[in-house]
């Protein structure tokens, strides 16, 4: 292997053959923290993107250019049905580049669920605290207090204290933040400390090489260990140019809940159990909008601070699986969400520096499935169940009841014809069974669960460890490891248990 860099598959020519003690597919928050931690005990590893690497000068904040970039299938990815749009990072850094810096760890209520009912061995709050305080000291993790509050934020937070609503302060990882509000459009100041800013830069420095635009089409395996990968070289339009072809022991799976059980599947990885690709859970969510007489100008300033946690419990069939934070959108993205065609869309986006954003987010217990598209793309089959639509509907209420109650004047329910109320008589005299995918426009950043870990392989995709159940050198270092949805945002989550694992994944590179 050539010396530890960050190399664009797009300038490479011909083919590419490489011999490495272990193989990252995917470079967010798992593969990154796997990638460095296999670097620094002085084993060869490489990691391969599919997507571009992009520096802080790339961000030019304009969505025409950042949602095709930084997006999977440019931001169109839905669920097979088209009911939900699945917005999933592509590119090094993964969805780390994009997000909104959202940091909460695993809840003590999941973890213990996880062990009680799901068999996950070894990953109680005490066997995670190390882990947590590690990366969030590596990401400098800390709270957003009311100083950096901005006005759509302020909604939520007065809307929860006139209600007496549980809510309060979110963490993020940012440093130097310049309070632009382009954060899902990357960056443009370098202030997130994330995979592309921190843990990739700190892992080719121990001596790992990093590959963009390297698109891995098969696990090699003989059906009892992993030998490699095979993939494609694409060039800057993602059209193939060269053959990759890649042996290691090791081969850590870390392309999401959806890029890595697709992979699995298309690589036929043993499934006595039928449970590879079975278990998604997409934490679908729809947003509210509320007017007001003064300007919030929701776009400007550091997004997602406060959350409010009233209707949300941890507790499996609680009739309370409901997490609600803001949400606004960049000028298309609001266009296109806003209902209203002609002059009603007009009045709308005339409105829009009034507008106040919030969105409910179900803590879901629907169970879908990832299979492998013929095309190659990735099919996402997602149904929601009743208990989940009822749900979302309460989880929507709630939002309205929430800007009526910080002072909106209307709100708008985005729906298929749009509902508006002004009034809590009105609100409370809604008849929610409209509220269903389809009907709202959904969309959901967290998918998780593919891949399930525990002990028992017949409910099971990979053991405690993370490695493969059944195919020896295969470790999963994503989402895809958790049973069920977390209710809340999962990238530190990932970020503990990709470095909580790495021990493993290291001592099975070692041969």
């Amino acid at each position: 292997m050539t010396g530890a860099s960050f190399q664009r598959g797009r300038d490479l020519r011909g083919d590419l053959s490489l011999d490495v003690d272990a193989i990252v597919v995917g470079t967010g928050a798992g593969g990154s923290v796997a990638l460095r931690e296999l670097a620094r005990v002085g084993l060869q590893a490489v990691a391969f993107e599919e997507g571009a690497l992009s520096r802080s000068g790339d961000f030019d904040q304009r969505e025409d250019h950042m949602l095709p970039r930084l997006f999977q299938e440019m931001g169109g990815r839905t669920t097979e049905d088209f009911a939900i749009r699945v917005l999933q990072g592509r590119g090094v850094g993964g969805s780390t580049v994009h997000n909104t810096n959202l940091c909460k760890r695993t809840p003590e209520p999941i973890l213990d669920l996880w062990a009680r009912k799901y068999g996950v061995a070894g990953a109680s709050v005490a066997e995670m605290a190390a882990a947590f305080e590690t990366i969030e000291r590596d990401l400098s993790v800390s709270p957003m207090g009311a100083d950096v509050r901005n006005a759509n934020n302020e909604v939520l937070r007065a809307g929860c204290e006139a209600l007496g609503w549980r809510g309060g302060p979110l963490a993020h990882n940012r440093v130097g933040c310049q309070k632009s509000g382009f954060c899902e459009l990357g960056c443009s100041y370098d202030a997130k400390q994330n995979a592309l800013k921190v843990l990739l830069p700190q892992a080719v420095a121990a001596g790992a090489s990093v590959y963009s635009d390297v698109l891995v089409t098969r696990i090699v395996h003989d059906g009892a260990r992993v030998t490699g990968v095979r993939g494609v070289l694409l060039d800057a339009y993602g059209v193939p140019q060269g053959a990759v072809e890649a042996r290691a022991r090791v081969v850590v799976l870390a392309a999401s809940a959806v890029g890595s059980a697709a992979l699995a599947r298309a690589s036929d990885v043993p499934d006595p159990s039928a449970q590879l690709g079975r278990g998604l859970r997409l934490h679908p969510g729809a947003a509210v909008a509320g007017r007001f007489d003064r300007t919030i100008a929701g776009w400007r300033g550091i997004p997602q601070s406060y959350e409010c946690t009233e209707h949300l419990s941890y507790e499996e069939g609680s009739d309370r699986r409901v997490w609600i934070v803001p949400a606004f959108a960049h000028p298309i993205g609001a266009a296109a969400s806003l209902p209203g065609f002609g002059a009603s869309h007009m009045a709308a986006m005339r409105a829009y520096p009034n507008l106040a954003v919030l969105t409910a987010m179900v803590h879901d217990e629907t169970s879908g499935e990832v299979l492998a598209g013929d095309d190659g793309r990735p099919v996402l089959r997602y149904a929601m169940t009743d208990a989940d639509r009822t749900q979302l509907a309460r989880g929507i209420a709630a939002c309205a009841r929430l800007l009526l109650a910080a002072g909106a004047r209307e709100v708008t329910i985005p729906a298929i014809p749009p509902v508006r109320v002004t009034s809590t008589r009105e609100l409370d005299a809604l008849d929610l069974s409209f509220v269903r995918p389809h009907s709202v426009p959904l969309t959901a950043v967290h998918p998780m669960g593919t891949l399930r870990m525990g002990e028992d392989p017949a409910r099971s995709v990979v053991r405690s460890t993370g490695e493969h159940h059944h195919l020896r050198g295969l470790f999963v270092s994503d989402g895809s490891l958790f049973p069920t949805s977390l209710g809340g945002p999962p990238q530190i989550s990932i970020y503990a248990f990709a470095l909580h694992l790495a021990p493993h994944v290291i001592e099975r590179a070692r041969g």
